[in-house]
């Protein structure tokens, strides 16, 4: 008993993250129900319990088990047959079969039929421990796996792949910078808003890796891409026949984002209706699948985004007032980057360095003149917009002329070109000095740091400056 005392201790300091996790346990003999129920109960969310298959089958219909601990001799129905029943349903969580009389044929059948670890009867608290731990561990694992499934989906669909990270040292950046160090270690709701490529999801993700949940899944859902009738069972799930093609049932992006964090980005295009449940999910956290009777306990950060001042949307009577306030906990609003001109260097060496090795070229070089022109420019687009433009530079192997950034100021042109008069020559070379000059100036004359926020490189920014005598 010593050796199990110390065994459990240590699985349970292991377990403090099972807190969210469901269990059903099947067997026909009380003494072992609670023994399985006491072991479990301290550790787990939920822990029920049935004697036979008959009893079992409302749980399961009605609520989503993490875990199924299942005898194998039960009355009536045995539990690898219903085991093969639940697996034909859709019912994928993870079982441990158990049984008193075991043989190789036994365990077999019990593997084929979807068990995912087999308990030979009496076992100890520390080995039913451990299986459980590997049955937790392992459903972790496959929800980690369907997200990023998810992800690489939806990044392979769409050009707005954002950078990792915050990029930019502009006063706009760094305040908001500070923000998110702030905010990040607290469970509030936190509503980014923010005009469309400013990099919400990049906030957002920033929000999550600087908190404590960042060993946890980050769920992004853009509700402006799902289609409305499957917005419900999208976020909170559904259980099988509850609606016309429901064929099985199925975790919702809330259950899988359990622990860590959920990203709602679009949310002012969630139907009224939707907004009414997650008002309610997010008061009471907890979900209802689509269909069932049971509500699902989950721990959950939301973190939502809004390329639509919601304010307004509240006023115009598409989005619930009470949802905005819930959500306006914690509050980002994001600067276009009209509004932060000085880390267009800065960024622009980000995505040069970032696309240059995916894309198989050499980076290009950012001439002064051209970090001018693109000063000048308004950026409707915003960081999505410069990123473009130097993935498509890149692929040219120069700054094309045409793009409406570099219609802002005259760019020079290679000497095969026809070159513009001296006088604005003369105008564009006294844009481009004074813009290094002032950027030499922030940089405190540091001429690395400089060539680095103008996107050149040193040995151009010390020939330009030779050329005036500096």
């Amino acid at each position: 008993m010593k050796q199990d005392d110390k065994l459990a201790a240590s699985a349970e300091s292991v377990a403090k993250a099972w807190g969210g996790y469901s269990v059903l346990v099947v067997d026909d003999e009380p003494g072992m129900v609670n023994f399985i129920r006491r072991a479990l109960e301290v550790r787990c969310g939920s822990v029920q319990t049935a004697g036979s298959v008959e009893e079992a089958e409302p749980l399961v219909a009605q609520q989503r088990f993490d875990l199924i601990v299942l005898d194998i001799s039960l009355p009536g129905q045995s539990g690898v047959s219903w085991l093969k029943v639940l697996r034909e349903r859709g019912v994928n969580s993870e079982v441990i079969l158990m049984t008193a009389f075991a043989d190789v044929e036994t365990a077999i059948d019990a593997l084929r039929a979807g068990a995912s670890d087999f308990l030979l009867k009496p076992f100890s608290l520390a080995q039913l421990i451990n299986s459980a731990k590997r049955a937790f561990e392992r459903a972790r694992l496959e929800a980690e796996n369907w997200v990023l499934r998810r992800e690489v989906a939806s990044h392979a669909s769409r050009s707005n792949v954002s950078a990792d990270g915050l990029i930019g040292h502009s006063a706009a950046i760094m305040e908001l910078r500070a923000l998110v160090q702030r905010f990040a270690p607290m469970p509030s709701t936190v509503l980014i808003q923010g005009e469309s490529g400013t990099g919400k999801e990049v906030v957002a993700r920033a929000l999550h890796q600087l908190s404590p949940r960042a060993n946890a899944s980050f769920v992004p859902v853009n509700c402006a891409a799902i289609a409305q009738e499957l917005i419900e069972s999208e976020l909170f799930g559904h259980i099988k026949g509850a609606y016309t093609g429901a064929a099985s049932s199925r975790d919702g992006l809330f259950y899988y984002a359990r622990g860590g964090t959920l990203f709602l980005d679009e949310i002012a295009e969630l139907p009224l209706p939707i907004q009414a449940k997650l008002l309610r999910v997010l008061e009471e956290r907890r979900i209802r699948p689509l269909g069932s009777e049971q509500e699902i306990k989950v721990d959950v950060r939301v973190i939502a985004a809004s390329n639509k001042p919601l304010a307004q949307e509240v006023e115009a009577g598409r989005f619930r007032a009470d949802l905005y306030y819930r959500l306006q906990v914690l509050e980002l609003a994001l600067p276009p980057l009209r509004e932060r001109t000085e880390d267009l260097p800065e960024l622009a060496a980000h995505f040069m360095a970032l696309l240059s090795p995916a894309l198989g070229v050499e980076p290009v070089e950012v001439e002064p003149a051209v970090v001018a022109a693109m000063a000048a420019y308004d950026w409707p687009g915003n960081v999505r917009e410069l990123k473009n433009l130097i993935e498509r530079s890149l692929i040219l192997g120069y700054v094309p002329r045409d793009l409406p950034c570099t219609r802002a100021v005259a760019l020079p042109v290679a000497a095969n070109l026809a070159s513009s008069t001296e006088a604005s020559d003369e105008s564009l070379n006294e844009v481009e000095t004074r813009h290094i000059r002032s950027v030499l100036a922030a940089c405190g004359g540091n001429k690395s740091e400089a060539a680095r926020r103008l996107g050149i490189s040193r040995k151009t920014l010390e020939r330009k400056c030779l050329a005036w005598g500096e």
